[in-house]
């Protein structure tokens, strides 16, 4: 099947083709129909599947169609991301298809100066890419009107579920007219997102491309058991060793994101952090450094882990296990995208083992392990289905390290002859 068979516009097909595409995926296939046809969707796809692609093209479509020549603008279209960095990449989208089309767009989001978006406003959009809190924030300030809006976008609303910003959405929703098409997608469906589906949707078509939670196929995963503390020192001699030119690495803190930063810098590796006490200018540079080559490792936290579209990326390592076992999912499929290859590389410490055994039971398989001759005693046996006999008393998660053994008492015989043979002395 090609783009043309789908009923996209000429002009739509030749944004396309700009880009280089030729074949719809499967989400695409799908979605792009159903959307034409004016129907809400309930959709899932495993992340770097083409989703917003999916829901972007019809819609661009269906604005075009039906657009209004008038000389005052009005918001006809929202779409509502959870996170700055998937706000951006989403207007990204809709700027390049709908390239050909006489529809504008803005991207609001927080962390960056009201003004120019203010500025955007006032001079009229077709379209909204945003984040809930800075869009609630310029409707108090009245320079936003979403009583027009016909089309309504939730992408990733699992994600926002997790960011716990339901309330906010429910609170957009009541600025919106009845009357609209609802399209909600996201990486994976859970019992609370089915359920804010059902409060939103209006008879919806549900697409589900692939099982929930299941790693993508074209990447390869490896988990290598390494004491915490030789982490850092592995995961920089991998990357010397294997070159790798591109490594997007998560870890869980910021705190931790900003040492690991500097330890990699002290290795000689070109290294670039982003997380959410950057600042949107300081994540924006990090990251177009690190798609143009000139930053060679990017350390971020799980704010990236959404919306991140990078061209054929090959390495991603789970510095830390994410404390939730779908993010590891989400993270791994960082690469592997577009059909291209991808290594997802895992450093798994003994505390974590707990963690692993949870993503292994959601993904339904076990991640190959790797030797890294790293001393650690009990995972490296269980992943050879041996035992491991722990000292008495020894806690779980603590190192093991052998006491010296307690003096021992001494006889009463012995120490009536100590205390003979030191008078013979003092004698």
């Amino acid at each position: 099947m090609s783009f043309d068979s789908l009923g996209l516009s000429t002009e739509l097909l030749q944004a396309i083709s700009d880009e280089g595409y030729t074949r719809p995926t499967p989400i695409q296939k799908q979605a792009i129909p159903v959307i034409l046809s004016g129907k809400d969707i309930l959709a899932s796809a495993q992340t770097g599947t083409g989703k917003t692609a999916g829901f972007t093209l019809p819609m661009l479509q269906l604005l075009s169609k039906a657009k209004e020549q008038s000389e005052k603008k009005r918001v006809r279209a929202l779409i509502v991301a959870p996170t700055r960095e998937l706000a951006i990449q989403v207007g990204k989208s809709v700027e390049t298809y709908g390239r050909h089309l006489p529809l504008n767009s803005v991207v609001i989001y927080g962390g960056a100066s009201f003004n120019p978006q203010i500025t955007k406003l006032r001079e009229g959009v077709d379209i909204i890419i945003a984040t809930p809190g800075r869009l609630l924030d310029l409707v108090k300030k009245r320079v936003v009107d979403l009583s027009s809006v016909e089309f309504l976008v939730l992408d990733e609303a699992d994600r926002m579920l997790d960011m716990g910003f339901i309330p906010d959405i429910r609170e957009i929703i009541s600025l919106l007219r009845k009357k609209r098409q609802n399209l909600l997608f996201s990486a994976t469906f859970s019992a609370e997102i089915r359920k804010l589906a059902g409060g939103i949707l209006n008879k919806p078509v549900q697409v589900e491309v692939s099982a929930r939670n299941t790693s993508p196929h074209e990447v390869r995963e490896e988990i290598h058991l390494v004491n915490m503390e030789h982490k850092q020192a592995h995961l920089s001699y991998i990357i010397g060793s294997r070159r790798w030119e591109q490594v997007l690495v998560f870890i869980t803190t910021k705190l931790s994101a900003d040492e690991l930063t500097k330890q990699l810098r002290l290795d000689g590796l070109i290294t670039e952090t982003i997380h959410g006490d950057k600042t949107q200018g300081a994540r924006a540079r990090a990251l177009e450094g690190f798609k143009e080559g000139r930053v060679r490792v990017l350390v971020a936290t799980d704010i990236a882990a959404r919306g991140l579209d990078i061209d054929k990326l090959p390495h991603v390592v789970n510095y830390d296990l994410p404390k939730v076992a779908e993010d590891y999912v989400h993270r791994i499929g960082r690469t592997g995208r577009a059909g291209n290859e991808g290594l997802a590389l895992s450093l798994v410490s003994h505390e974590e083992f707990g963690l692993l055994k949870d993503i292994e039971k959601l993904i339904k398989h076990t991640i190959e392990r790797v030797e890294t001759h790293d001393e650690w005693s009990e995972p490296v046996a269980q992943a050879k289905g041996k035992k491991v006999a722990r000292p008495t008393g020894q806690r779980r998660g603590k190192s093991y390290q052998k006491k010296s053994p307690a003096p021992k008492k001494k006889s009463s015989e012995s120490r009536s002859k100590s205390r003979g043979q030191r008078s013979s002395k003092r004698r």
